[in-house]
C-alpha cells in the first residue's frame, strides 16, 4: 500500500516528539494558591483538599520559599480573617490578614510575584461577594469597597490584584482607584468570565466562604452560556483588565479558546478546588496515575489556549515540567 502521509512519522521517539511538539509549557507560566489565616505557628492541612494548608502570616514564609525553590514564582493569596462582618471591612482594614502576609512576603522575597485575590465573601458575616440590600447583593454599593480592598492590597506590595467577585464595572472601579493613588502600572488579573459552578465545594471549607443563604448565582454566570463569556470578557478588556481569567478550567475549556481567539491579553485559566480533591480521591484510591492525570489535564489547559494556569498543582507541575515529564 502507498501512503505519502504517514503522520506517525513525527512519533517515532521522544526527540522528535518534542521537536515537533505544539504546546509547551513552562514553570513561569504557573500561579500557586495559598491560603492564610490569623494567628501564629499555624499550618493546619486542609481536609478536603489534601496537600494545602492554612497558614499564618509567619509560617506562610517558609511555605513561600518551598514554591520559590519549587520553581514557582507566582502566588495568589486567599485571606481568612479572625472576625467577619456585614460589610467584609477586614478585606480592607490597613492591618488585615492579607496585608500583613504581603508587607512580609515582599520583605523577605522581593522576588515572589504576589498576587492578592480581590472579594469580600471570605470576609463578609453573610459570605455574599457583597453588600446586601435585602437578600440582595447590591452591584453598585459594593464597588466601592472592592475598589478601597484592591488598592490596600496594592499599598501594602501586592504586585497585581485579581477581582473575584463578579460584580458588573468592577475592574472600572479598581483601575480608576489604581490609577488616582499613583499606581498606573499595576496589572488586574480580572476573573472575568467566572461560572456558578459546583466544582467550587472544597474551596468554600477551605476560605470559609459558604454563603449563609441562597447562592451566587444572579452574579457569577450560568454555565450553560458561552456567548455571554465573550460579553463578560470584553467588558473587562474596556474596562482596563490586563490578564482575562477563565473559571473553572476543565470544564471550559472551550470557553478558553473563545477568548484566546477573541482577545489579544494574556488568558489565565485556574483549574479550582474541586478538580484538583477529585484527581486527589481517585488517585488515593488507585484509580488513576495521579501524575499523569495531572500533567494531562494542564496541558488541555495550554493547549485550548491558556498562558496563565492557577492550580493547586503549581509544584509538582514545576518539577514535572523541569523534568521533561510535560513539556
Amino acid at each position: 500500500m502507498e501512503m505519502i502521509q504517514r503522520p506517525r512519522r513525527l512519533r517515532r521517539n521522544p526527540v522528535i516528539r518534542s521537536m515537533v511538539r505544539e504546546t509547551r509549557v513552562s514553570p513561569d507560566s504557573l500561579i500557586y494558591p495559598l491560603f492564610v489565616c490569623e494567628g501564629k505557628g499555624i499550618r493546619h492541612e486542609i481536609p478536603s483538599l489534601p496537600g494545602q494548608y492554612h497558614y499564618s502570616v509567619d509560617t506562610l514564609q517558609k511555605a513561600a520559599e518551598e514554591t520559590l525553590q519549587a520553581g514557582v514564582h507566582a502566588i495568589m493569596l486567599f485571606g481568612l480573617p479572625g472576625e467577619k462582618d456585614e460589610k467584609g471591612s477586614g478585606a480592607y482594614a490597613e492591618n488585615g490578614v492579607i496585608q500583613r502576609a504581603v508587607r512580609e512576603l515582599k520583605k523577605n522575597f522581593p522576588e515572589l510575584f504576589v498576587i492578592t485575590d480581590v472579594c469580600l465573601c471570605e470576609y463578609t458575616s453573610h459570605g455574599h461577594c457583597g453588600m446586601l440590600r435585602g437578600c440582595e447583593v447590591d452591584n453598585d454599593a459594593t464597588l466601592p469597597l472592592l475598589a478601597k480592598t484592591a488598592l490596600s492590597h496594592v499599598q501594602a506590595g501586592a504586585d497585581m490584584v485579581a477581582p473575584s467577585d463578579m460584580m458588573d464595572g468592577r475592574v472600572a472601579a479598581i483601575r480608576r482607584t489604581l490609577d488616582q493613588n499613583g499606581y498606573t502600572d499595576i496589572p488586574i488579573l480580572s476573573y472575568a468570565v467566572k461560572y456558578a459552578s459546583s466544582f467550587y465545594g472544597p474551596f468554600r471549607e477551605a476560605a470559609g466562604s459558604a454563603p449563609a443563604f441562597g447562592d451566587r448565582k444572579s452574579y457569577q454566570m450560568d454555565f450553560h452560556n458561552r456567548r455571554e463569556a465573550l460579553r463578560e470578557a470584553a467588558l473587562d478588556v474596556e474596562e482596563g483588565a490586563d490578564i482575562l481569567m477563565v473559571k473553572p478550567a476543565m470544564s471550559y475549556l472551550d470557553i478558553v479558546r473563545e477568548c484566546r481567539d477573541a482577545f489579544s491579553l494574556p488568558i489565565a485559566a485556574y483549574s479550582v478546588s474541586g478538580e484538583y480533591a477529585m484527581i486527589k480521591a481517585a488517585a488515593a484510591r488507585g484509580w488513576i496515575d495521579e501524575e499523569k492525570i495531572v500533567c494531562e489535564a494542564a496541558a488541555g489547559v495550554f493547549r485550548a489556549g491558556a498562558s496563565i494556569l492557577e492550580t493547586y498543582y503549581a509544584k509538582e507541575l514545576a518539577q514535572f515540567m523541569k523534568e521533561g515529564r510535560i513539556g
